[in-house]
């Protein structure tokens, strides 16, 4: 919280002032004993994260100080060098601070590059990538496609495969279920059935999305599969079914993994539920 201080007289400024300045000098000691050259300072939503003092007095000591950091930069960077972000001065120990062999501050693209942090133990290191862009609108939409790539390497890393696209794996996964559910009976019967049907919406909505009639394309989809075309799917750009595999139209495997079993959670979470109470 902000707090104020009322003076009356100026011997008590001067008092003050001298507080300020001796207080100021303490922290900077332990900084200095820590062996910190480079202080990363988190923006504060209340006040000045530094004072201009401050700021002299680690100047004087070649204490580099980048400010007003926000939050999820700090997280980053504490897992990058190692270093544990601390709340209070009388924690700044040696044992908190990262390492890294150069951190500059280049002025002319106004960011700070820190290189050579050490390896983790995982054997992962840290890339950071720069997107420039005229306005805050390209910025945002090069951010997206940057994300959504490393998003897809990232799924290929964790499962390297790849299946057709098209709605090829959700027909044919419907297809199987089909025959499955004529092979059983009962309850489990109409269940997987239920389920098969439901995994045809997805080739429907595609269709739908495309421009396309998405009852014409899904039978035409559904007969292709069912003639054993395991990567027949729908070809948007001509408005036809073809062999996805040929057109080099694949997805991670992941990807569909994850759709299904997010799908398949959130349903069976809904089943769960025996009545809601409304409340005002």
């Amino acid at each position: 919280m902000e707090s104020s201080v009322v003076v009356h007289e100026y011997t008590a400024m001067d008092r003050i002032l001298k507080e300020e300045k001796k207080y100021i000098v303490k922290m900077i000691k332990t900084i200095v004993k820590s062996g910190c050259n480079v202080l990363l300072i988190q923006k504060s939503i209340m006040r000045d994260a530094v004072n201009d003092l401050a700021l002299h007095f680690l100047a004087k000591k070649n204490i580099m100080v980048v400010k007003d950091i926000e939050r999820e930069t700090v997280d980053f960077i504490s897992r990058t060098t190692g270093c544990i972000p601390i709340a209070s001065i009388e924690q700044f120990t040696e044992e908190k601070l990262g390492k890294a062999e150069l951190v500059v501050d280049d002025k002319s693209c106004r960011v700070i590059r820190i290189t050579g942090c050490p390896t983790p133990k995982e054997g992962r290191r840290t890339v950071s990538v720069l997107v420039r862009g005229s306005s805050q609108l390209i910025l945002d939409e090069a951010e997206r496609s940057l994300h959504d790539a490393l998003c897809v390497v990232r799924s290929l890393v964790k499962k390297r495969a790849l299946v057709p696209g098209g709605a090829a794996v959700e027909m044919e996964i419907a297809q199987k279920l089909n025959v499955v559910s004529r092979e059983i009976f009962g309850t489990d019967s109409y269940c997987v059935k239920a389920f098969a049907h439901a995994l045809e919406i997805i080739p429907y909505t595609l269709s739908e999305n495309a421009g396309l009639d998405p009852v014409k394309f899904v039978t035409e989809l559904r007969n292709a599969h069912t003639k054993g075309k395991k990567n027949a799917g729908i070809n948007v750009k001509k408005n036809k079914i073809s062999d996805m595999l040929e057109l080099n139209v694949v997805q991670p495997a992941l990807v569909s993994i994850s759709a299904l079993s997010l799908a398949t959670e959130c349903v069976r979470m809904i089943l769960k539920i025996d009545d809601i109470v409304l409340t005002m």
